[in-house]
């Protein structure tokens, strides 16, 4: 059982081992939810995640023999990374199956700690099941990545380094993908304190945790579809199941495109690269339904690949107006391009890119298609600018950014 003793003994087993990630306040967070909003930011962590925790505290529990034979798991990153560098910590061999679906981030940096990879599968569900045949067929010890209470032990040791930096905490927001983590820490912060609330956070479209929950049994989904690639997991773990029952007190679910909006707001107000499954807690922040409430959003990892934070930074700054494109037909004869600028300049618009297609139609006297994409303050300085445009008589219309990016 996840008992106070088993928390305390993986409290003294990670003394030294891991980063104590201290509380950060978020003024800005605080200011948009009404609460006062502490990041407890995994992502700064020790292999870039909370995986660690688990990972080293399980193998510190292994016999001799069960090291001897090896080690196998399966992971979609972060306790690939963790069961890689414990392995290589412990001289121990390690046998990683992710699915092929990766961030080559992950990848590189499992292999980096001296992990054999096998990518096999486009879900963690995939993997799973070669890393437990291999189990079998080689005689390697596995080791679950949620679906095991010496697992959730160590990750629980969260909530010990939560209530030290902030003793009158009222709600902690975990992410949940397979339910380690969030058995672990609301097991602990239920016996820390049992008032505490701990709120699960899924994404909508990968929320087993939470259709298990409702049927009060485990539940596999048919089919995930997500961006939190950490969290995708179709089946939650059994042994995990009954403590998020007892402790977990609510799930909130939430879109893939709120985390874009999340990512963007812990780039520009605290320069941190937060991975998809760990800004599930701070797009949750909009849904609570407390005011002047002292609350945590464990930042679960910040693994992400470069391409992806490009993605999401163009995206984010696309949905919030910051980033548009607008096309309009113009006679084609001097000085017409000269005005669409001087329109844009005196509006503060500023301008990224330009298109100017002469040969769109065979009309030239009004078949000069010229596309535009700016930057600006908002969606309120967006309209502004394309309402000043349609008062000097020209026919803007926004069309879709995202195909004018390179």
């Amino acid at each position: 059982m996840l008992t106070l003793d088993r928390f305390k003994t993986a409290r003294s087993v990670l003394q030294g081992v891991i980063s104590e990630t201290n509380l950060i306040h978020s003024p800005a967070l605080s200011r948009a939810c009404g609460n006062s909003v502490y990041l407890k930011p995994e992502n700064m962590q020790i292999t870039g995640a909370y995986k660690i925790r688990g990972a080293y505290y399980k193998i510190s529990t292994l016999s001799d023999e069960d090291k001897s034979r090896g080690l196998v798991t399966a992971s979609a990153g972060n306790h690939a990374q963790g069961v890689a560098y414990a392995a290589q910590t412990a001289g121990v061999k390690a046998t990683i199956v992710m699915p092929t679906t990766t961030p080559l981030v992950k990848v590189n940096n499992t292999k980096d700690y001296g992990a054999r990879v096998i990518l096999h599968g486009e879900t963690f569900d995939d993997a799973a099941a070669l890393a437990a045949k291999l189990s079998q067929e080689d005689g390697l010890t596995y080791i679950h990545p949620f679906n095991d209470l010496d697992i959730a032990t160590g990750q629980g040791t969260i909530a010990y380094e939560i209530f030290q930096s902030l003793p009158d905490v009222d709600v902690i927001l975990v992410p949940i993908g397979g339910g380690g983590l969030a058995a672990g820490v609301s097991t602990l912060a239920k016996l820390l304190n049992p008032s505490v609330k701990v709120i699960g956070v899924e994404p909508t479209g990968a929320a087993s945790m939470k259709a298990s929950l409702e049927a009060g049994q485990v539940t596999t989904l048919p089919a995930i579809s997500t961006i939190a690639d950490g969290v995708a997991v179709k089946t939650p773990g059994d042994k995990v199941f009954p403590y998020i029952q007892k402790n977990v007190d609510r799930i909130i679910t939430i879109e893939d495109r709120e985390l874009v909006d999340a990512f963007l707001d812990l780039m520009e107000k605290h320069k941190m690269v937060v991975e998809n499954a760990g800004l599930l807690t701070v797009a949750a922040l909009h849904h609570l339904d407390c005011k002047n409430q002292n609350v945590v959003s464990v930042l679960s990892g910040g693994n992400m690949d470069v391409i992806t934070m490009s993605s999401l930074v163009q995206h984010g700054l696309i949905n919030r107006g910051r980033i548009f494109t607008f096309s309009v037909l113009l006679p084609d004869r001097p000085g017409e391009l000269l005005r669409v600028a001087d329109i844009v300049a005196k509006e503060n618009g500023n301008i990224i890119k330009l298109d100017h297609n002469q040969f769109i139609n065979i009309n030239r006297q009004s078949g000069v298609e010229l596309r535009v994409t700016l930057e600006a303050f908002g969606h309120e300085h967006k309209d502004r600018i394309i309402t000043a445009l349609l008062d000097a008589g020209y026919k803007a219309n926004v069309v879709m950014t995202q195909e004018f990016f390179p």
